[in-house]
């Protein structure tokens, strides 16, 4: 699999677009990259709602924020793949549906099912990241890297 695989569909849009290039940055541990596609009072809520992520559950806000979950979260990762299935746009914003597949250290791996929602400014950064997912259900999928469960 490439570190991001699109089955969705190829219409351009800002949204969509931005979501694209969030993921290719991701996979590719270009922190600053990434800090960059967002505008600098977006916010993320990653997991949406309260989490050991984002204990209070009012999400990671600015360029600051966002630096420090991706170091606590993104950093801690070997490798990222994304599998979208489907990218829904409306407005300024697109839902994508799909799988994130974390490797991490210890040859293990975890696969978070969610909708990835992205909304865009006028100038096309990201304002607002919300990744719908649950942490007991991706927790449910860790295993060896190899396919044997843990």
């Amino acid at each position: 699999m490439t570190a991001v695989s699109w089955q969705a569909t190829e219409t351009e849009h800002p949204a969509r677009d931005a979501s694209r290039k969030s993921m290719s940055a991701v996979s590719r541990g270009a922190k600053e990259e990434w800090v960059a596609l967002f505008a600098p009072d977006a916010v993320i809520e990653d997991p949406v709602g309260k989490s050991p992520i984002d204990p209070t559950g009012l999400g990671h806000h600015g360029h600051e924020a966002i630096r420090a979950f991706w170091d606590k979260t993104v950093a801690t990762v070997e490798r990222f793949e994304f599998d979208v299935v489907d990218s829904f746009a409306g407005g300024n914003e697109v839902a994508n549906i799909g799988t994130i597949h974390v490797y991490l250290p210890g040859d293990m791996r975890m696969d978070t099912q969610g909708v990835f929602v992205y909304r865009v400014g006028e100038d096309g950064l990201i304002v607002s990241l919300r990744a719908f997912w649950e942490m007991d259900r991706a927790l449910g999928t860790l295993r060896k890297a190899n396919g044997s469960s843990t």
